[in-house]
């Protein structure tokens, strides 16, 4: 991986992806085509890409730029990934003002916005194969999609008591108190 190809590689995810579907697509980027880096590293900087606040995108591509190539990765690959999307979003900004009330605009967001809602729900069912079974961790995930997706509960204070009480459980599994 050299600094250039890191770049290349974050202008295309920028210019080619949208929404959700954004980690998707850096995932098959990253992980499963470049090999760059592994599904358990990618799955960490995605959390906390979607903890943090800011936009996800910008945020993924700062872990990845970091993990590969320290501090002037994160800048390379953030510049790579806001550029392509400042200059599309200037530009359907402007189609939309332009055209917005069309009902096949509204036609074509609402195809985007599905394809974004699939892109994500593969990746996520691709990296759950890949991650070992674990009752506990398994127990975390399906309580913090209760509180959030269903209860709509906010994801930050329920963050801040998974984390916790997840590192709790692997200290303890570790020291064999399990």
């Amino acid at each position: 991986m050299t600094l250039g190809s890191l770049l290349l590689t974050f202008l295309k995810l920028g210019a080619l992806t949208f929404g959700g579907s954004v980690p998707s697509w850096v995932h098959r980027e990253i992980v499963e085509r470049r090999g760059w880096l592994e599904d358990k590293e990618f799955l960490s900087g995605l959390t906390v890409a979607q903890v943090l606040p800011g936009a996800n995108p910008v945020n993924i591509a700062l872990y990845v730029g970091l993990q590969l190539a320290g501090g002037i990765g994160a800048a390379i690959a953030v510049l790579g990934m806001v550029v392509p999307a400042f200059c599309l979003i200037l530009l359907i900004g402007w189609l939309y003002g332009a055209y917005g009330q069309s009902p096949t605009v509204h036609f074509v967001l609402g195809g985007m916005a599905a394809a974004g809602t699939g892109a994500t729900l593969n990746m996520a069912i691709k990296v759950t194969k890949r991650l070992p079974r674990e009752t506990r961790s398994i127990l975390i995930a399906a309580v913090t999609f209760v509180l959030v997706g269903l209860l709509r509960l906010p994801m930050v204070p329920v963050v801040l008591v998974a984390v916790p009480v997840s590192v709790f459980w692997a200290w303890r599994t570790r020291h064999g108190n399990a």
